[in-house]
């Protein structure tokens, strides 16, 4: 294995980290057209952040494009329909968030049929496979289910690393029994209601007994017998919600095996373009700071 194999994949959940500055910067932070940048910035600062810390030498940073147009709503036309639609202002700084990923050498990544996770499961897949380890900076915890041994879960906004052994005892699940967890107790945010009466509890305690919802299913003779409250009428309602656990199990397994062409030339941090970031800058009016920052990326390239 080549020393550059050995080096960590990351790969950035990067609608979260948008998100999260859209909320938590103000509005009234506006470009030279007088348009909302307050995303944009946050983001900018996250991504700047995170380049100086780990220095990554392979990155990839994925983008949700649609909250109704992927395979998930084919299956299930429900499946995140209780989310409200991203205002305007919000949609136009996500293409501004992509075009700063490639001013700033960032391989960025998006699909109208597949969501970031999937994005990111896929790439994790076809780099592990080649000797990578991954580390996903996020906090989404379906993207737990793509943890492996060797792997890190990044939840960068609680300065919080997982590895493969530290997952059960944060979320309650393995890695590997992550979509049968949520599949079992649902997942509110992503409208996937479950098995009515199963919680996260439950699901735990259930998945701590069998390795997965096939042996669930296998096995419900002995689920009455099990020392969890309520199991009694839990074999009754495991077996009227059978094909909606089912369903909600693939709605929560993140896609691996999306047809997707990347090399990791493609994933290879490149030096930032400072005389566009100059300009992309100073169309959002924003400061020295920021340009500091690229200009100390780019020496250390």
């Amino acid at each position: 294995m080549s020393a550059e194999a050995r080096e960590p994949l990351y790969l950035v959940d990067a609608s979260f980290f948008v998100f999260r500055a859209y909320y938590s910067v103000g509005l009234e932070m506006t470009g030279v057209d007088g348009e909302p940048v307050n995303a944009l910035y946050g983001f900018s600062r996250f991504l700047g952040d995170l380049i100086e810390q780990a220095r990554p030498v392979h990155i990839a940073v994925a983008f949700d494009e649609s909250l109704a147009s992927s395979f998930r709503n084919e299956i299930y036309p429900a499946y995140k329909a209780n989310r409200e639609p991203a205002p305007p202002e919000l949609k136009r700084q996500f293409a501004w968030c992509r075009e700063l990923c490639r001013h700033l050498g960032l391989a960025e990544f998006g699909s109208s049929t597949h969501e970031a996770d999937d994005i990111i499961g896929t790439i994790a897949a076809r780099f592990r496979a080649r000797g990578h380890r991954a580390v996903l900076v996020t906090r989404d915890k379906d993207l737990a289910q793509l943890i492996h041994a060797g792997d890190a879960y990044w939840d960068w906004a609680a300065e919080r690393h997982l590895e493969y052994a530290d997952i059960e005892g944060h979320f309650g699940v393995r890695p590997e029994r992550m979509a049968d967890f949520l599949a079992l107790a649902g997942d509110s945010v992503d409208n996937i209601p479950g098995v009515p009466g199963v919680g996260p509890k439950t699901a735990s305690a259930l998945l701590r007994e069998f390795a997965s919802l096939e042996e669930i299913y296998d096995g419900l003779e002995r689920v009455a017998s099990l020392p969890i409250r309520g199991a009694g009428k839990l074999a009754a309602k495991l077996t009227l919600h059978r094909e909606a656990a089912y369903l909600a199990r693939r709605l929560t397994t993140i896609a691996c095996d999306m047809p997707m062409e990347v090399t990791a030339e493609q994933l290879r941090r490149r030096k930032p373009d400072l005389a566009a970031l100059e300009t992309f800058y100073d169309r959002a009016k924003f400061g020295a700071m920021l340009r500091r920052q690229a200009q100390r990326i780019a020496d250390r390239a």
